[in-house]
Protein backbone atom coordinates (compact mmCIF):
# COMPACT_ATOMS: atom_id res chain seq x y z
CA UNK A 1 0.00 0.00 0.00
CA UNK A 2 2.25 2.21 -1.52
CA UNK A 3 1.96 6.03 -2.19
CA UNK A 4 -1.22 6.39 0.22
CA UNK A 5 -1.60 9.95 2.19
CA UNK A 6 -4.54 10.62 4.51
CA UNK A 7 -6.68 13.86 3.06
CA UNK A 8 -5.32 16.69 4.46
CA UNK A 9 -9.40 17.70 5.64
CA UNK A 10 -9.34 14.49 7.67
CA UNK A 11 -5.66 14.62 9.07
CA UNK A 12 -6.62 18.08 10.78
CA UNK A 13 -9.73 16.88 11.95
CA UNK A 14 -8.90 13.76 13.82
CA UNK A 15 -6.52 11.97 15.71
CA UNK A 16 -4.53 8.75 14.65
CA UNK A 17 -5.46 5.61 16.42
CA UNK A 18 -3.62 3.19 14.52
CA UNK A 19 -3.81 0.70 11.92
CA UNK A 20 -5.79 -2.39 11.16
CA UNK A 21 -4.84 -4.65 7.98
CA UNK A 22 -6.86 -2.43 5.36
CA UNK A 23 -7.54 0.50 6.90
CA UNK A 24 -6.25 3.52 9.19
CA UNK A 25 -8.29 3.84 12.63
CA UNK A 26 -9.25 7.82 12.88
CA UNK A 27 -10.96 9.69 16.04
CA UNK A 28 -12.93 12.66 15.00
CA UNK A 29 -11.51 15.39 17.25
CA UNK A 30 -15.12 16.61 18.15
CA UNK A 31 -16.16 16.13 22.07
CA UNK A 32 -20.13 16.33 21.33
CA UNK A 33 -20.00 12.63 19.45
CA UNK A 34 -18.08 9.37 19.44
CA UNK A 35 -16.40 9.03 16.24
CA UNK A 36 -14.42 6.76 14.13
CA UNK A 37 -13.46 7.41 10.38
CA UNK A 38 -11.83 4.39 8.90
CA UNK A 39 -9.27 4.67 5.68
CA UNK A 40 -8.47 2.77 3.60
CA UNK A 41 -4.77 3.01 2.85
CA UNK A 42 -5.32 2.86 -1.03
CA UNK A 43 -4.48 5.16 -3.26
CA UNK A 44 -7.02 6.78 -5.56
CA UNK A 45 -9.71 5.03 -4.12
CA UNK A 46 -13.57 7.33 -3.49
CA UNK A 47 -15.95 4.95 -4.12
CA UNK A 48 -16.45 1.31 -2.09
CA UNK A 49 -17.14 0.37 -5.68
CA UNK A 50 -13.13 1.29 -6.53
CA UNK A 51 -12.03 -1.88 -4.00
CA UNK A 52 -11.45 -5.13 -4.88
CA UNK A 53 -14.27 -7.63 -3.49
CA UNK A 54 -11.64 -8.68 -1.13
CA UNK A 55 -10.78 -5.43 0.20
CA UNK A 56 -14.53 -4.13 0.33
CA UNK A 57 -14.95 -7.52 2.67
CA UNK A 58 -11.60 -5.99 4.64
CA UNK A 59 -13.30 -3.05 5.04
CA UNK A 60 -17.18 -4.79 6.19
CA UNK A 61 -15.09 -6.23 8.63
CA UNK A 62 -13.13 -3.53 9.38
CA UNK A 63 -16.45 -1.43 10.16
CA UNK A 64 -17.98 -4.23 11.88
CA UNK A 65 -14.99 -4.08 14.46
CA UNK A 66 -15.29 -0.74 14.67
CA UNK A 67 -18.90 -0.40 15.67
CA UNK A 68 -18.33 -3.45 18.41
CA UNK A 69 -15.32 -1.00 20.11
CA UNK A 70 -17.66 2.12 19.73
CA UNK A 71 -20.28 0.15 21.91
CA UNK A 72 -18.01 -0.95 24.43
CA UNK A 73 -15.99 1.95 24.40
CA UNK A 74 -19.14 4.65 24.68
CA UNK A 75 -22.62 2.29 25.13
CA UNK A 76 -24.30 4.49 22.52
CA UNK A 77 -27.92 4.00 22.05
CA UNK A 78 -26.84 3.42 18.36
CA UNK A 79 -23.98 3.99 16.00
CA UNK A 80 -24.49 4.89 12.33
CA UNK A 81 -22.25 4.28 9.91
CA UNK A 82 -21.67 6.30 6.80
CA UNK A 83 -20.10 6.71 3.52
CA UNK A 84 -20.66 10.25 2.53
CA UNK A 85 -17.61 11.87 0.47
CA UNK A 86 -19.00 15.01 -0.57
CA UNK A 87 -16.48 17.09 1.41
CA UNK A 88 -13.78 14.71 1.20
CA UNK A 89 -13.41 12.39 -1.71
CA UNK A 90 -10.74 10.16 -0.26
CA UNK A 91 -13.02 7.16 0.56
CA UNK A 92 -13.57 6.48 4.46
CA UNK A 93 -15.93 5.22 6.65
CA UNK A 94 -17.45 7.20 9.71
CA UNK A 95 -18.76 5.03 12.58
CA UNK A 96 -20.41 7.60 15.02
CA UNK A 97 -21.81 6.58 18.10
CA UNK A 98 -25.13 8.36 18.99
CA UNK A 99 -27.22 8.92 22.15
CA UNK A 100 -31.19 10.13 22.19
CA UNK A 101 -29.70 12.76 24.60
CA UNK A 102 -26.82 14.53 22.05
CA UNK A 103 -27.28 17.99 20.53
CA UNK A 104 -28.14 16.51 17.01
CA UNK A 105 -30.46 13.52 17.47
CA UNK A 106 -32.23 12.76 16.02
CA UNK A 107 -31.34 13.89 12.88
CA UNK A 108 -27.86 13.89 11.32
CA UNK A 109 -24.45 15.19 12.45
CA UNK A 110 -23.18 16.46 10.23
CA UNK A 111 -23.39 20.08 9.77
CA UNK A 112 -24.42 20.37 13.28
CA UNK A 113 -23.14 23.05 15.16
CA UNK A 114 -19.62 23.57 15.44
CA UNK A 115 -16.93 20.90 16.44
CA UNK A 116 -15.66 21.32 19.67
CA UNK A 117 -12.42 19.65 20.39
CA UNK A 118 -11.50 17.14 23.26
CA UNK A 119 -9.46 18.82 26.10
CA UNK A 120 -5.60 17.29 25.37
CA UNK A 121 -6.12 15.03 28.93
CA UNK A 122 -9.44 13.63 27.99
CA UNK A 123 -8.20 13.06 24.46
CA UNK A 124 -5.43 11.33 25.78
CA UNK A 125 -7.62 8.90 28.07
CA UNK A 126 -9.77 8.27 25.07
CA UNK A 127 -7.18 7.15 22.60
CA UNK A 128 -5.75 5.03 25.39
CA UNK A 129 -9.20 3.06 25.64
CA UNK A 130 -10.13 2.81 21.99
CA UNK A 131 -6.39 1.66 21.47
CA UNK A 132 -6.83 -1.32 24.11
CA UNK A 133 -10.23 -2.22 22.70
CA UNK A 134 -9.30 -2.15 18.97
CA UNK A 135 -5.91 -4.33 20.41
CA UNK A 136 -7.95 -6.99 22.41
CA UNK A 137 -10.78 -6.88 19.35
Amino acid sequence: MTDFSLDPRLSADTIALGDLALSSVLLLNDKRFPWFVLVPRLPGTSELTDLSPEDAARLMEETRLAVGVMQALAQPDKVNVGALGNVVAQLHVHVVGRFRSDPAWPGPVWGHGTREPYPAHAAAQLVERARGLFAAA
